[in-house]
This record gives C-alpha cells, sequence and structure tokens, in this order.
C-alpha cells in the first residue's frame, strides 16, 4: 500500500485556532497557549502550527526568545495523537529552527521530560544533545475541574544552529 502524502503548511497560530487545538490539552493550557499568543503580540514568543490544507491545526509549538539568553527555547510541541510519527513534529522543528536563526541566534534549547522517550528521540535524531535536567512543573485542570499541580523531570537538551539554508 503506498503512502498517503499530505501537505503541511507551517504558519503562525492565531486566536482563531484555539478551539481546534482542544485535542492538544486541557483548558487550562488552552489558557497557556493564549497568554503565549498575547507574547507573541509583543515579539517575545513565536507559535507555530502545522496544518494540511483544511487549515487545522494538526500541531504547534512555541518559541521562547527570553527564557535563555542567545537561544529560542521550543516548549508546548505536540502533534495531534492519531498523527504522530509522520514527520509532523519534525517539520514543525525545523521551521522554529528557521525562526530562531531568523532572530540572529545560534542556538535551540528545549525540555523533555524524561517520561517520554519516544521525544527526546526525536530531538536526538534531529541533533539535539543534552546538557543538563531539571524539576519543571505547571497548573493543570482534572477533568472533574479540580486544579492541581503537575511536576516532571525533565532533561534540558540543546543543538547549535547553523547558517539558515
Amino acid at each position: 500500500m503506498a503512502d498517503i502524502v499530505v501537505p503541511m503548511t507551517i504558519r503562525d497560530l492565531t486566536r482563531a485556532d484555539l478551539p481546534s487545538c482542544r485535542w492538544s490539552g486541557s483548558p487550562t493550557h488552552l489558557v497557556s497557549i493564549a497568554t503565549a499568543l498575547d507574547r507573541a503580540e509583543r515579539g517575545e514568543v513565536d507559535y507555530l502550527c502545522a496544518c494540511p490544507p483544511s487549515g487545522f491545526p494538526l500541531g504547534h509549538c512555541g518559541i521562547d526568545y527570553a527564557r535563555s539568553p542567545g537561544a529560542g527555547t521550543l516548549w508546548q510541541l505536540a502533534v495531534h495523537g492519531g498523527l504522530q510519527s509522520l514527520g509532523i513534529g519534525t517539520q514543525l522543528i525545523q521551521a522554529a529552527e528557521q525562526r530562531i536563526r531568523g532572530r540572529g541566534l545560534g542556538r535551540a534549547e528545549l525540555a523533555v521530560e524524561e517520561s517520554n522517550p519516544r521525544a527526546r528521540v526525536l530531538y536526538e535524531r534531529l541533533g539535539y544533545a543534552e546538557f543538563d535536567r531539571e524539576t519543571q512543573g505547571w497548573d493543570d485542570q482534572t477533568e472533574e475541574g479540580y486544579f492541581v499541580r503537575y511536576e516532571t523531570q525533565c532533561i534540558l537538551m540543546r543543538k547549535e544552529l547553523g547558517p539558515e539554508r
């Protein structure tokens, strides 16, 4: 059977896209994306999405330019569960790296949860290497509506970016 190839466009995520991103997390997560879009309007971050011709976001990724001097820090990288391992995450990361280079920065960084070896393999395949570890945490909301604090151990990874191609 032949592979089906669907062209993807990487573009800036907009507020109009937020209802289409419910697949990516809880209502609290969507509020954090909305907050990131506020920061994007101020030029502090970029927030990208990957879309097929329908325009429906199937993946998204933030790039924070304030977290680490000299680097763009990727965060909230997510691809719709049924479409993982099809190259969408790779396309998002490559577009994010291009944005980082476009800002005159030479390094990309990210954190991956220790409990997510599949993502770590992707990042390593794309040239990211571990440089540290830290505990990270954020507030989340359960299905019942309760707020909980989620804490996890993360592997910090970085990649030196070459010149734009």
